[in-house]
């Protein structure tokens, strides 16, 4: 990416429509309420053959104290001072307000680059306010519908000569490095894959409102990138982070607090929750993050299931550890509702963390990659029709209506999570008591603990190839010969 440019403005000018039009995805929730956006959402931008990332912000308000509001600005501001260029945009419809005013002059002190835009300015009734843009002082604004796609080639224009500059600036600055090439340029296939920067491993980080997922994600990070506070259910997109934690590139979504389905009343906050789970579809690694003082209420339950369900694999993570006075009576607790409230899970990784101080954090990492290399974890077809023959004399399938079900062998058909077929007669019958059995089976022989496992019992019986064949007629020379 040659250049970073961040979408700033008031609340509901349309900074999160033009963010989903320069990603080509509608990544950022879009709504009429204002305030919709309150994290800093990065995403790689394309404009004609422009590459660059565009950064949405929260509406900035004029509220400076410690209140929502406050820190939804401070945030935004420092967005302000990182960014290379700044698309400052105001609503066209409503004319230039007094806070456009004061917003105009916080960007002449501290971004590097300003673009003025002035959006929703389609047909006439833009006009007006597009008129009074120029009194702000930062050049002729900019004609823009982000909704219709107009005035994308004049921004396109305008940022052209920038994104040279830092491309040259970029070239002046890099440091010259001695590559080391492999000689004989070939690939281990059998070595087992790694997270890479352009592949990183996606761990989406879903729980209950104010369970501290944000804080979490914020002392991974080392700083304060994500918006956090006492208030319940601040975060409302699933806000993914490319970071690099103990040098293993990952790939976090913060996503917003999933409460029960009939409290969730709010149209914006339905479109929270759907963009949380559609993070959980995207991970690899789930972290269901648990608040110590109430762990295991029914909805940590339904989203561990929902984790499971989508077949990902799953850390169980218990935050606020550090209020916790009687931690080995606790843990014990822990231990025994986690196998009695969730045995589909039985055996994933239950880490006890505290994001406030950092505590817990490393035992946090080995866990996660223990539970990806686990739900990556592959076994031969040999092994598994030994194991099959030791499962099958344990402890015979049961014959329904005296017929015998016979299981014939067993393969693994693919990874993420592990999934694998058994061969067997009279596949309908087989009740599901004797699938778990199988299942639990392969968990403990295969040192599968708590990751997933997809068993599908398929029918290959002995076929007659002569079946419902019609009997073949006697030719007419045949026919002859008889008489």
């Amino acid at each position: 990416m040659s250049f970073t440019l961040a979408l700033v403005g008031r609340p509901n000018v349309g900074k999160s429509t033009l963010f989903n039009r320069l990603v080509g995805r509608k990544l950022a929730l879009v709504d009429d309420q204002p305030g919709v956006t309150r994290d800093l959402r990065e995403g790689p931008a394309r404009l004609g053959p422009l590459r660059f990332t565009v950064v949405d912000t929260a509406g900035l308000e004029v509220a400076t104290d410690e209140s929502l509001q406050g820190r939804m600005r401070r945030l935004t501001e420092r967005a302000v001072e990182m960014a290379d260029v700044c698309l400052f945009m105001v609503d066209a419809r409503a004319g230039v307000l007094p806070a456009d005013e004061i917003f105009a002059d916080i960007l002449r002190r501290k971004a590097r680059h300003v673009i003025l835009a002035a959006n929703k300015a389609e047909g006439r009734a833009g006009e007006s306010g597009l008129l009074e843009a120029y009194a702000l002082g930062l050049g002729e604004p900019l004609r823009l519908s982000a909704e219709h796609g107009e005035g994308m080639g004049e921004l396109m224009a305008l940022l052209e000569p920038l994104a040279t500059e830092f491309e040259a600036q970029a070239e002046e600055s890099a440091p010259e490095t001695e590559i080391d090439v492999d000689e004989d340029g070939e690939a281990d296939e059998d070595a087992p894959w790694a997270p890479t920067p352009e592949r990183p491993l996606q761990v989406a980080v879903v729980g209950r409102p104010n369970a501290g997922k944000s804080t979490l994600i914020n002392k991974i990070l080392g700083e304060e990138r994500l918006l956090t506070g006492p208030e319940a259910g601040i975060t409302r997109d699933a806000i993914s982070l490319n970071i690099e934690w103990k040098d293993t590139p990952f790939r976090i979504f913060d996503t917003a607090g999933m409460r029960k389905k009939a409290r969730v009343q709010e149209k914006l906050e339905k479109l929270s929750v759907s963009d949380g789970l559609r993070a959980v579809k995207f991970a690899e690694v789930v972290v269901v993050l648990l608040d110590v003082e109430i762990p295991f209420e029914q909805q940590d339950l339904r989203i561990a299931d929902l984790a499971e369900r989508e077949g990902r694999a799953v850390v169980v993570a218990v935050n606020k550890w550090d209020l916790e006075d009687e931690k080995q009576d606790k843990l014990k607790e822990l231990k025994e509702s986690f196998e009695r409230l969730l045995p589909q899970l039985k055996g994933a990784p239950l880490v006890t963390v505290s994001a406030r101080t950092g505590r817990g954090l490393d035992r946090l990492h080995d866990a996660i990659l223990k539970a990806h290399e686990t739900w990556n974890r592959r076994a031969s077809t040999a092994q598994l029709n030994r194991w099959l023959a030791g499962m099958l004399e344990q402890h015979p399938p049961p014959a329904p209506g005296g017929r015998r079900i016979k299981m014939r062998y067993a393969t693994q058909i693919k990874t993420r999570p592990p999934s694998f077929v058994v061969m067997t007669s009279h596949p309908d019958e087989v009740p599901d008591s004797y699938k778990r059995y199988l299942i639990n089976g392969l968990r403990l022989d295969f040192d599968m603990p708590g990751t997933p496992i997809r068993l599908y019992l398929r029918d290959q019986g002995q076929k007659n190839p002569y079946k419902n064949r019609k009997k073949a007629q006697p030719s007419r020379l045949r026919k002859h010969l008889d008489k």
